[in-house]
């Protein structure tokens, strides 16, 4: 069925491969962004028509009526925003969560249920606002979908390294195959997926939306890494040796990695069940973690990074 769509952040990572997917299925597809320069524009983006948004900021977005969407979907985090003026006159809106959003996971693989309050106040915020959301949708017209990713990976983004962050300068380290610090006790599960097999699943939300409508489905990978397996991945792929030395959790967040940011990395597991998504409408990731990480190895050397 052909839809007008609108999505918010289309110029970043995961909509960069959403929104040629759209096109290609003959929606008419609208890009709003701030006019930032875009991570990636793979082929077939050409035929987006753009508007400049900025919906962080405090830009009047009633605007948006006029334009008449059947589906919206929110990348920047700013979905809440978009629900209170369009749910009345938009049919779906779908809005990119995280599964970090769940709380500390008491329950591995983890469904789409609250785990506990998520430390992180920003993504506190949000999760009410899509609980909130979700116990709405239907009630004003629109309905509504939030999607929960782990760690993004794969082309277009640095990925996620074993020191929690995401820069280049980690990235040579690992390739240099320097020593890597790592906290003593049990490992917690890193979950990379591909940008492409999440962006994948906002495809089936929208496409589907008498199944997704008024749903939390989680989106990733079949299969989430151990902290350890994490490092070999980038040995191998850098075809060197990291050693790894162990400190305890105490020296670790004090000393070594004090930002919770970057340490919550090693303490929650991110491995989400995948189940719900796949029950209902289809999903089938096509990468693994190990290959999602690669892809986004390649993607840095052919950027110039490394």
């Amino acid at each position: 069925m052909y839809m007008k769509i609108l999505v918010v952040g289309g110029t970043g990572h995961a909509g960069t491969y959403l929104v040629p997917m759209l096109l290609k299925e003959g929606h008419e597809v609208y890009v709003g962004s701030r006019g930032n320069t875009r991570c990636r524009v793979p082929e077939g983006f050409s035929g987006a028509k753009y508007i400049t948004l900025d919906t962080k900021g405090g830009q009047d977005l009633s605007f948006l009526k006029d334009y008449a969407f059947d589906t919206v979907v929110d990348f920047p985090g700013t979905a809440y925003k978009l629900w209170e003026v369009l749910k009345d006159s938009i049919g779906h809106l779908v809005a990119c969560g995280s599964l970090w959003m769940l709380g500390n996971p008491k329950i591995v693989p983890t469904p789409e249920v609250t785990q506990d309050r998520v430390p992180f106040e920003g993504y506190a915020e949000r999760y009410d606002e899509i609980l909130k959301m979700k116990s709405e949708s239907g009630k004003f017209g629109a309905v509504f979908t939030a999607i929960m990713p782990p760690n993004f990976a794969g082309p277009g983004k640095i990925p996620l390294d074993p020191m929690g962050g995401r820069s280049v300068e980690n990235q040579k380290k690992l390739m240099r195959g320097e020593e890597l610090i790592l906290p003593e006790g049990p490992e917690a599960l890193i979950g990379p997926c591909d940008a492409s097999d999440i962006a994948s699943l906002f495809d089936l939300a929208i496409n589907n939306r008498e199944a997704s409508g008024g749903e939390i489905f989680n989106v990733g990978s079949e299969y989430a890494l151990t902290i350890s397996e994490f490092v070999r991945v980038y040995a191998r792929i850098y075809k060197t040796d990291i050693p790894i030395r162990r400190v305890s959790w105490e020296s670790y967040v004090k000393d070594v990695n004090p930002s919770i940011g970057a340490w919550w990395h090693f303490y929650a597991h991110m491995c989400p069940d995948i189940s719900k998504a796949k029950n209902k409408l289809g999903y089938r990731p096509r990468f693994t973690p190990e290959e999602a990480i690669e892809r986004a190895v390649a993607w840095m050397r052919d950027e110039g990074m490394l």
